[in-house]
C-alpha cells in the first residue's frame, strides 16, 4: 500500500458505558504501517447511559476524535449513514462499541489487502473473551472457530470490517449491514477479502437463552437477505459447514456433547429465524440488546 492511505474509523454505540472507552483505546493502540486515520468517529444512538459522558471526557485527549449524538435511537443502519456521511475518507473501517482490537496490528492487517485495487471491503477475526467451560461460552468459541474456517474458503465480512464507500447507505429499516454493503461492491465489481490476522476480540453470550436470542437475531437478518436480496450467505452453505467443522474440530479438540448441543442451539435459531421470516414480522432493525455480551 502506498503511503498516504487514509482511513476514517467508526463506532456505533447504544448503552456501551462499559465498553466504549476500552474500544476507542484500542484503535488509538494501533500501529499504522502506511495509512493514516485521519478520524475516529463515534455515533451514539439515543444512550441513557453514561455512554456519551466517557465519549466527551476523551475528546481533548484525542485530537481527531469526533462525537456524533443521536437523539433518538434508529437502528445500527441509521447509525452508520450517519457516519458514513460525516466521514472524509474513501475507506471506511466499523468496529462495534463493545470490541477491541486482538493486538496493535490488527488494523494494520485489515487494511493492507486495500492495495489490491479490486478488494472492495475486508473482514476481521472475530475471537471471544468467553472461557469454554459453559456451554455458552463453548458454543462461542465454536461458532467463531467455524466462522474463521468458513471465511478461509468463503469471506464471511462481521463484527471488524472495512470497505470502499461507493456511496451505499443502508436501509433504516433492516439490521444487515455488512453483508449489504458486500452485496453492493460485489455489484459494482469488487471482491471480499478475509484478514485472519486482523483480530478482534469480542464476548459471546453466557447462557443458553442468550445465545439463542442472539443467534436468532442473526440469522432474521440473514434470511431477509435471502429473501428480499436473492443474496446467499456463505454461512448456511452446508458443505463450507461440514468443513468448518472438522476445522473447529481440529482447533478445539473432539467435545460431542458440548459441540452437539451447539448444532442443537444453533439448528433452533435458524428454524425460529425462518419461522419468523416466513410470517413477515419485519427485520429487527432496533433490537433488544443481549446483555451478557456487553462486558468485554
Amino acid at each position: 500500500m502506498s503511503s498516504g492511505e487514509h482511513v476514517t474509523i467508526g463506532i456505533c454505540a447504544y448503552n456501551e458505558e462499559s465498553n466504549i472507552e476500552r474500544s476507542i483505546r484500542s484503535v488509538y493502540g494501533q500501529k499504522t504501517f502506511g495509512f493514516d486515520i485521519d478520524e475516529v468517529i463515534v455515533v451514539s444512538s439515543g444512550s441513557t447511559d453514561g455512554t456519551d459522558g466517557i465519549v466527551s471526557g476523551l475528546l481533548p485527549e484525542f485530537e481527531n476524535l469526533r462525537f456524533i449524538p443521536q437523539e433518538k435511537r434508529e437502528g445500527k443502519n441509521s447509525a452508520i449513514n450517519l457516519f458514513l456521511d460525516n466521514k472524509k475518507t474513501q475507506i471506511a473501517v466499523l468496529l462495534n462499541a463493545d470490541n477491541a482490537f486482538g493486538d496493535e496490528n490488527s488494523l494494520s492487517n485489515l487494511i493492507k489487502p486495500f492495495s489490491d485495487p479490486k478488494v472492495g471491503i475486508v473482514g476481521g477475526h472475530p475471537v471471544p473473551t468467553n472461557g469454554k467451560d459453559s456451554f455458552a461460552g463453548f458454543a462461542s468459541h465454536m461458532l467463531w472457530a467455524m466462522h474463521h474456517h468458513v471465511s478461509e474458503v468463503h469471506p464471511k465480512i462481521g463484527e471488524l470490517v472495512a470497505f470502499r464507500d461507493i456511496g451505499t447507505r443502508l436501509p433504516v429499516r433492516t439490521q444487515s449491514d455488512e453483508d449489504i454493503l458486500r452485496m453492493k461492491l460485489e455489484e459494482a465489481g469488487y471482491t471480499g477479502v478475509y484478514a485472519a490476522d486482523a483480530v478482534i476480540r469480542n464476548r459471546g453470550p453466557e447462557t443458553v437463552a442468550d445465545f439463542i436470542k442472539q443467534r436468532t437475531r442473526v440469522n432474521i437478518g440473514e434470511r431477509y437477505m435471502k429473501r428480499d436480496y436473492g443474496y446467499e450467505i456463505p454461512t448456511w452453505k452446508g458443505s463450507l459447514l461440514v468443513g468448518a467443522m472438522f476445522g473447529a474440530v481440529k482447533d478445539m479438540g473432539f467435545h460431542p456433547v458440548k459441540m452437539s448441543m451447539t448444532a442443537a442451539m444453533e439448528a433452533y435459531s435458524r428454524l425460529k429465524a425462518s419461522a419468523y421470516v416466513m410470517s413477515d414480522k419485519g427485520d429487527m432493525n432496533v433490537w433488544d440488546p443481549v446483555s451478557t455480551t456487553k462486558k468485554l
